[in-house]
C-alpha cells in the first residue's frame, strides 16, 4: 500500500492535537482531550507517553488510517536545547533531552518521542519543526542591562515563521531573501524581526514587550519589585499576575477580544481606553523591532487569533504603515504548520537539520 499519508502529532498540556495529510490537503483532523482525573495518575509528563501513543494509535484505527500507509511523522517540538529554526530529524539524542526536559517539563516534549516511536516501528522518519526552543538572536539582543539577567529567545516561533513562508510565496520573493517584522498576536504576543529569514530579536512574550489578552507585559520594575517584597504575595500568587491572568483578563475580566470590542460598541469607556492601550503598546513595540532592521522592512504583517480584530488592526496598521506594507493574516494554524515544513524539506526548499550538528552538548 502507498505511503501517501503524513502524520502530525501536537500534544499541548490537556489534549493531543492530531491530524492526517495527504501533500497539503488536510484528510482529517482532531483534538484528542485528557481530563484531569487521567493525567493525574502520572508523576509527570513523559510518563504519559504510553497513554498518549495508545489515543493516537486508537484514533487513527477508528479512522481507518493504517500506519503502512504513513510515509512521515511530524510532531511539535518541546523544550530542547537552543537551536536554529527548521525541520530536525528526530535523533536519540533529541529523545534523550526530551525525556529529560533538558529546559523544562513540557506536553510538547512528548512529540517527538512519540512521533519517533511511531514512526521507527514502520521504518520510516520522523521530523519536529521550529519549535519554541528556536533560538537565532544576535548576540546585541542577548544584553538585558544587568549582568546577571539574559534577555532569552522565546517566540510563536511555529507560527511566525509559517506566515512569514506565506508572506513570501504571495510575493513571489525567496522567504530568506526578505526582511519583515511578525507580530504574532494571541494570548500572548510575539513581535518578532526576521532578517533574511531569521528572527534576531524578539519580546518575550512572557516577559516583556506588549501587554496582551492574558499577560502583563513589560511592567515598570522598580514597583514590580516592591511588589514582590511587600508581603502581599508570594511567588504562587504573584506569577499569574504575570501570565495567565494579567493584560486585559486583568482590566476587564475577560481576554476574548470579541467580547470587548461589543462592550466597546455600548458604551463601555474602560474598555475602549485599555484595548487601546494593547493595540499602542503592540504599534510601539513594532516599531521599536523596525528599528532592529534600521528601517529596511519589506512587509509588516499581523497574524494571530487577535489580528482577526478589526478594531485592533485598523488601529496598529494606522500607526505603523508609514514603516511598510502592513498585510494581515488572522489566526495560527499548528498542523498546517507543522505539515507544510515536512513539505518544504521535501521540495528541497529547506534542508533537514540534524540536533546534534547544530545545538551546543
Amino acid at each position: 500500500m502507498a505511503r501517501q499519508y503524513i502524520l502530525v502529532i501536537n500534544p499541548g498540556s490537556t489534549s493531543t492535537k492530531v491530524a492526517v495529510f495527504r501533500e497539503a490537503t488536510l484528510v482529517i483532523e482532531d483534538s484528542l482531550t485528557h481530563s484531569t482525573s487521567e493525567l493525574d495518575q502520572f508523576a509527570n509528563i513523559t510518563d504519559q507517553f504510553d497513554y498518549r501513543k495508545a489515543m493516537i494509535l486508537s484514533w487513527l484505527k477508528a479512522n481507518a488510517i493504517n500506519l503502512d500507509q504513513v510515509q512521515a511523522v511530524v510532531a511539535r517540538g518541546g523544550l530542547l536545547r537552543p537551536m536554529p529554526s527548521g525541520i530536525y530529524k528526530v535523533s536519540s539524542v533529541m529523545i534523550d533531552d526530551l525525556r529529560v526536559g533538558i529546559q523544562g517539563d513540557h506536553a510538547s516534549n512528548l512529540g517527538g518521542i512519540i512521533a519517533k516511536s511511531i514512526a521507527d516501528g514502520e521504518g520510516i522518519e520522523a521530523f519536529i519543526v521550529d519549535p519554541v526552543a528556536v533560538d537565532e538572536f544576535d548576540d546585541v539582543a542577548r544584553v538585558s542591562g544587568m549582568p546577571d539577567l539574559v534577555r532569552k529567545s522565546l517566540v510563536h516561533a511555529l507560527n511566525v515563521r509559517a506566515i512569514g513562508h506565506n508572506v513570501a510565496h504571495e510575493l513571489g520573493r525567496p522567504f530568506n531573501e526578505m526582511n519583515m517584522v511578525i507580530a504574532h498576536l494571541g494570548g500572548g504576543i510575539s513581535i518578532v524581526p526576521l532578517r533574511k529569514g531569521k528572527m534576531i530579536d524578539a519580546n518575550n512574550a512572557n516577559e516583556m514587550g506588549p501587554f496582551s489578552p492574558e499577560r502583563s507585559g513589560g511592567l515598570p520594575v522598580t514597583d514590580l519589585v516592591k511588589m514582590c517584597y511587600s508581603g502581599d504575595y508570594t511567588m504562587q500568587t504573584l506569577k499569574p499576575k504575570i501570565r495567565g491572568k494579567g493584560g486585559l483578563i486583568a482590566y476587564l475580566g475577560t481576554g476574548d477580544a470579541r467580547e470587548i470590542v461589543k462592550r466597546i460598541e455600548q458604551g463601555d469607556r474602560q474598555a475602549a481606553l485599555i484595548y487601546q492601550a494593547m493595540a499602542y503598546q503592540i504599534a510601539k513595540e513594532i516599531g521599536a523591532m523596525a528599528t532592529v532592521l534600521a528601517g529596511n522592512i519589506d512587509a509588516i504583517v499581523l497574524t494571530g487569533g487577535v489580528a482577526y480584530s478589526k478594531y485592533l488592526t485598523d488601529y496598529v496598521s494606522e500607526h505603523i504603515s508609514f514603516i511598510a506594507p502592513v498585510i494581515i493574516k488572522p489566526g495560527e494554524d499548528e498542523m498546517t504548520a507543522l505539515n507544510a515544513g515536512y513539505l518544504r524539506m521535501l521540495s528541497g526548499e529547506e534542508k533537514v537539520k540534524i540536533y546534534e550538528d547544530e545545538v551546543t552538548l
